[in-house]
């Protein structure tokens, strides 16, 4: 039996991205041919509208499945609890300056993506 499909979710926004190693002229002519197709609107918004759901711990989280890692064996790296780096994944905790730095060095990275 076919189940029904899921409504899409690009009714306000929608992403387009682009990759590929291309000259300039190429690039300039593609941004031409989507402003042409878009028109000359600009419209910024701001980033908590665009991703309502993405706070520090997210990245946590992000960086932590791409190294593999389970909660536990990033708590045991960090040297806190597990249900301490829970509580921060969810944006339930604080993360500090400090902890941002311990953050960075176990999982390759900047540590001014966790504040």
């Amino acid at each position: 039996m076919s189940e029904p499909m899921k409504e899409q979710i690009t009714k306000d926004f929608a992403e387009i991205c682009l990759r590929h190693r291309l000259p300039e002229e190429k690039i300039l002519k593609i941004q031409d041919a989507v402003t042409a197709i878009l028109g000359e609107e600009d419209e910024s918004l701001p980033l908590e509208e665009v991703f309502p759901d993405l706070h520090p711990g997210s990245a946590i989280r992000g960086l932590r499945l791409r190294e593999g890692l389970t909660q536990e064996q990033l708590a045991r790296l960090l040297g806190v609890k597990r249900t301490n780096l829970s509580e921060m994944e969810n944006g339930k905790r604080p993360i500090g300056k400090n902890m941002a730095r311990r953050l960075a060095q176990v999982l390759k990275t900047d540590y001014k993506v966790f504040l």
